[in-house]
């Protein structure tokens, strides 16, 4: 098993930044990707962004690409997101995603972009 644990969701103001965190624990050693989707009542889960584990690929949704920034930090097992140039229409809950053998999922993180 594998835990997610998120933090570094708010309310923040269009144009502002957050920056996002999860904790990966447990059996960790088969995680072969870690990112972002993101959620709004009554719609799929949307990818956000993607990092392949020990290496330097990554890829994100049209909407955030030149705005989100995913990073990660193996050593921590750990992986970010880097928000910026918010708008609203990011407002979302952000969860943490992991998978390798099987696919983990963190609690949700909210995240809100006023106008």
């Amino acid at each position: 098993q594998v835990q997610l644990v998120e933090s570094g969701g708010g309310l923040v103001q269009a144009g502002g930044s957050l920056r996002l965190s999860c904790a990966a624990s447990g059996n960790i050693f088969n995680i072969r990707t870690m990112g972002w989707y993101r959620q709004t009542p009554g719609k799929q889960r949307d990818m956000v962004a993607i990092a392949i584990r020990g290496g330097s690929t990554s890829d994100y949704a049209d909407s955030v690409k030149g705005r989100f920034t995913i990073s990660r930090d193996d050593a921590k097992n750990t992986v970010y997101l880097q928000m910026s140039s918010l708008k609203p229409e990011d407002t979302a809950v952000y969860y943490c995603h992991a998978a390798g053998i099987g696919v983990y999922w963190g609690q949700g993180t909210q995240v809100t972009v006023s106008s």
